[in-house]
């Protein structure tokens, strides 16, 4: 295939520039630097871009440059899961970094009622937040330069009065480091930019996620990970002006700055904020224009879903900017604008940097002015807003209420418990676990964001999720309140500080006739598991029963010494230390003639401890099973055996009695692996499948599972050929909540009260109910959306279908999942439908199955 004389000119031109790549070809004309800051060079050994900076090598450097310069600090913000330190330089003028605590100080006036901020004076800060996606290598190389550029740049000395720079040189320290061990150890010295070549080809899951495979990208509201809560911390405690956020993009494309599509803003970030950004972008595209890059903006992305690190600070009076460079992947790779160099890909982001820089100097009282009217708006918003708060809880679960609490704590947030009991609207909601959120707090628009039901939009296409309701999410009750409840409402604020969740204990004596341990607390499973491995006896209560003036429903578990050869005292000792380590409550019993069925029924089914492989790699979604990687481990800390696809057989699987297959392409198993799944379950195993793997299990007749088809009805003869990406794009179910009905008497809904749940899903697979009404644990009602947007032609795929489906197999079951249960390891509601599969999923009768 012939390339233009364009290609060839910019492939000769970048194949030049990397062999002869210095430093001088990344940094602006006109600026002389001090001799005593180090060049990355002089640290690391090599020129930025000649090989992918690790981790420890990025660290080294900046630790470097902070010594050396006066106008720079540094300090460790947090650690990763691989204990990786995550660090931050401050970078400012010396007398400015001698006055940080008055600076913050000032600055959280323009967040704070009836404070006067000297906006004149105050400095403009910029956050400059690179590689979030560990594989997306160009900015935090980039952050060599920057670092190097604004610790030694003679000419910006003075300007350094008036703006504080945060730089974090690798917001996904773990992921980062993944990729760049990949692509140095497949580099060659003498490269030809072949795509094929397996430097450009990670192994799964690749260097985009973090430790458990979590896109860090889309944590930055729910924050569930210490890398995000890390980085959230600063933003609360600097709130920056400007936000910059470094990504990448698919090899053939060029470089994008914000603002996105217009439409695609959230209704809840003011227009002033789109204005401020192109006027930033009038900078980006100079100095794009001045080195000769391709460039583009306002297509393709969106600033709508506000967990991203480029929209997050736009619900906040900041200025969130993404920048999404063409990606080399490794260090040279052909393209269709020909040989795209890695050097060219920093050389673009660091431009970007600059540019940022100069707008923020340029504007700093524009900025800061634009962040104290946003604050100031927000009193009439407030004002005219018939809610003037929001309660949440759960009767039975202090855990769920107890975690969003401590998610909505992490944004600056204010927050009150109940200090007594109250009935809203015939709902009750508990002193020891239900919160109250007012929204006459500056933080108002982001509290709307969690907790607002949207189903209107200016656009059908969203970048990400369309929904995010926590309350929701949680499985939570909540409602939104007036203010003459508010005011009524006894409460006490909660702080990070002092928000606890209170240790479970043993109820009764040592020596009991039995212990019982209910399932409504979101933490029973850990306790479950840790009870089965120190060896008790566990029988599961699949119908209710009661003692004195205590109740247990069905799922209660009942537990007893076993083959652990422990006496009365240490067998209570030890149940007690579990319950108190689970939050779960455990309540001697004194007889086992009990109201209802006795302790001795047929009802009352013994449970093996769950032996658990989770199906990695090949075609498997590594942000799924990451999901519950995450869940097992960190969560109900039970362990479970990452098995690689490709080991799959019947005696490897034998070792296990729950298999996991989360969503993906499972046509790597073939036949053979299809044979010893089937033959696996039918011995009596119990396999969870979810998405694309109830396709393949399908496919190869194992569980006899059934797909809704929606019929097009479109019969227009002749469409506009510039409408059909919008109008694909349009059907597409990229993120929503939505109604379903729990069957409370089957082992998949134990431990829940309420029939009435939300779940959430991001594809277009439609299970068909089994004909079997008892196979149907989980339905959708027949106005299934909840929150967020659905095409009107999916509505027919989702009423009154399945959600959740058992098949029998052999002594075995399959529980089919629809809908995502772990989703971003914030959807609490639903972990434990997962959860109840793996523990109960032995004790489904035969007969209920599809």
């Amino acid at each position: 295939m012939k390339k233009s004389l364009l290609a060839l000119l910019l492939s000769l031109f970048t194949l030049s520039t990397y062999a002869q790549v210095d430093i001088s070809y990344y940094l602006p004309e006109g600026y002389t630097y001090d001799e005593s800051i180090p060049t990355p060079k002089e640290i690391l050994g090599y020129e930025v871009g000649e090989w992918h900076v690790s981790h420890d090598q990025l660290v080294m450097y900046m630790k470097a440059v902070a010594e050396a310069s006066d106008r720079v600090t540094f300090e460790e913000t947090g650690r990763t899961y691989e204990k990786r330190p995550q660090v931050l330089l401050t970078i400012t003028s010396p007398s400015n970094l001698g006055k940080i605590d008055q600076i913050k100080a000032e600055r959280a006036k323009l967040r704070t009622p009836g404070a006067s901020a000297d906006l004149e004076n105050m400095p403009v800060v910029m956050f400059m937040g690179y590689s979030v996606h560990g594989n997306e290598a160009s900015g935090a190389n980039a952050s060599l330069l920057a670092a190097y550029h604004f610790a030694a740049a003679n000419e910006i000395e003075a300007e350094l009065e008036d703006i504080v720079l945060l730089l974090d040189p690798a917001i996904n320290p773990d992921g980062l480091n993944r990729f760049a061990s990949w692509v140095n150890s497949h580099k060659s010295y003498n490269m030809n930019g072949d795509p094929n070549n397996v430097e450009f080809n990670e192994a799964w899951p690749r260097g985009r996620t973090n430790h458990y495979w979590f896109d860090l990208n889309r944590d930055w509201l729910p924050v569930q990970h210490p890398e995000s809560r890390n980085r959230v911390k600063v933003f609360q405690e600097w709130l920056p002006n400007i936000h910059l956020d470094f990504h990448e993009m698919g090899t053939n494309s060029t470089f994008f700055f914000q603002p996105g599509v217009p439409a695609r803003m959230h209704p809840l970030t003011p227009e002033k904020n789109f204005e401020l950004t192109a006027k930033i972008g009038t900078y980006h595209a100079k100095a794009l224009d001045k080195i000769g890059s391709l460039y583009f903006n306002q297509e393709n992305y969106d600033d709508y879903y506000y967990g991203k690190g480029s929209t997050y600070p736009d619900v906040q009076g900041s200025i969130g900017i993404l920048f999404e460079q063409a990606s080399s992947r490794g260090h040279l790779q052909e393209s269709v604008n020909g040989m795209l160099s890695f050097p060219f890909t920093i050389r673009n982001q660091f431009t970007a940097n600059l540019s940022s820089y100069e707008a923020a100097k340029e504007m700093r009282q524009e900025l800061n002015t634009f962040m104290a009217d946003f604050y100031d708006e927000i009193k009439n918003e407030v004002s005219s807003d018939p809610n003037k708060a929001y309660i949440f809880g759960n009767e039975q679960d202090d855990a769920k209420s107890f975690h969003l609490a401590d998610l909505i704590l992490q944004h600056d947030i204010k927050v009150f418990s109940l200090n007594e009991d109250i009935t809203v609207n015939g709902t009750q909601f508990k002193s020891e676990n239900s919160f109250i959120v007012p929204a006459d707090q500056p933080q108002y628009r982001l509290i709307k964001a969690m907790f607002e039901t949207r189903n209107t939009f200016k656009d059908s296409l969203f970048y990400d999720v369309s929904a995010w309701t926590y309350p929701m999410a949680f499985n939570l009750d909540y409602m939104a309140l007036n203010s003459q409840i508010l005011n009524l409402a006894n409460t006490e604020e909660v702080t990070k500080d002092n928000l606890t969740l209170q240790p479970g204990q043993v109820i009764g004596n040592p020596g009991a006739y039995a212990y019982a341990m209910e399932w409504t607390d979101y933490y029973a499973p850990k306790a479950a598991y840790k009870l089965m491995e120190a060896g008790f006896l566990v029988r599961v209560a699949t119908m209710e029963f009661g003692m004195d003036d205590k109740q247990f429903g069905r799922g209660t578990l009942l537990i007893s010494k076993g083959e652990s050869g422990l006496d009365d005292q240490a067998f209570y000792q030890k149940i007690s230390e579990i319950a108190a380590a689970s939050t779960v409550d455990i309540y001697a019993l004194t007889s086992g003639n009990t109201t209802g069925i006795n302790l001795g029924s047929p009802n009352i089914t013994p449970l093996d401890k769950p032996e658990i492989a989770l199906l990695v790699e090949g075609g498997v979604s590594s942000y799924e099973a990451g999901e519950i990687w995450h869940l097992m481990d960190q969560r109900y800390e039970i362990p479970i055996t990452l098995l690689a696809m490709d080991r799959v057989s019947s005696s490897t699987l034998d070792r296990y009695n729950v298999l996991l297959m989360p969503d993906g392409r499972y046509s790597g198993l073939g036949k053979s692996g299809a044979s010893s799944i089937q033959s696996w379950v039918a011995r009596g195993g119990t396999l969870l499948a979810k998405g694309g793997a109830i396709e393949f299990l399908a496919q190869h007749d194992i569980g006899d599972f059934e797909f809704r088809e929606i019929a097009a009805s479109d019969s227009a003869l002749q469409k506009n050929y510039a409408d059909y990406d919008n109008a694909r794009g349009a059907k597409v179910t990229g993120g929503a909540i939505f109604n379903a009905h729990l069957d409370l008497t089957h082992p998949i809904g134990y431990g829940y009260t309420k029939a009435d749940i939300h779940t959430f899903r991001n594809d277009n697979l439609f299970l068909e109910p089994s004909k079997n009404p008892y196979a149907n644990p989980l339905v959708y009602t027949d106005q299934p959306l909840a929150s967020g947007y659905l095409h009107p032609s999916n509505v027919p795929g989702l009423q009154n279908g399945s959600v959740i489906q058992v098949a029998g197999v052999g002594r075995g079951r399959i529980v089919a999942f629809t809908d995502n249960m772990n989703f971003r390891a914030f959807w609490f509601g639903t972990n434990k439908l997962y959860t109840n599969a793996i523990f109960f999923g032995q004790v489904i009768q035969s007969g209920t199955t599809r």
